[in-house]
């Protein structure tokens, strides 16, 4: 299938403020970390900052895989999606870094941290200790949508 398929079915590429307006109403997606056999794949809930970058939260220290990668990793990707149903998704695919934020700034980043979606057990680990805060700087940014029914295809 072609990319012209698609956008006859009714795939539209997102501009930068639909990409910002989506950003700003996911708080989670996956975390895609290069290592010599593939991509090691995390999901994460994040906060956005509104402009550049997201910011999530590691528990756990500094002996686990997904932060020593992290750690690592001189460039990442984040993939965010929502999907309603088959004719009905967005999507939005991110390129870039991730640095450690030094501990403090997270009282500056309250804000934004706040809005990232933790379950309560993730919150208990959290007052116990052992955490760290990464930005993602987003260099690249793509997003797609499909909101229609493709060519020929009739509701019941």
């Amino acid at each position: 299938m072609t990319i012209e398929t698609l956008e006859a079915a009714g795939l539209t590429h997102m501009d930068d403020d639909n990409i910002g307006a989506f950003l700003s109403n996911q708080r989670v997606g996956v975390l895609g970390l290069p290592t010599e056999s593939g991509p090691y794949m995390i999901p994460l809930s994040f906060g956005y900052d509104g402009d550049s970058a997201l910011y999530f939260t590691f528990v756990g220290g500094s002996t686990s895989r997904k932060q020593q990668l992290t750690e690592a990793a001189e460039d990442a990707a984040v993939l965010v999606y929502k999907v309603e149903s088959m004719f009905h998704w967005e999507s939005v695919l991110l390129q870039g870094s991730i640095e450690a934020v030094p501990e403090s700034e997270w009282d500056d980043l309250a804000a934004v941290l706040d809005t990232a979606w933790r379950p309560e057990l993730f919150e208990n680990a959290i007052a116990e200790g052992d955490i760290a805060v990464y930005r993602f700087d987003i260099a690249e940014r793509e997003g797609l949508r499909h909101a229609g029914l493709p060519p020929g295809f009739e509701p019941q």
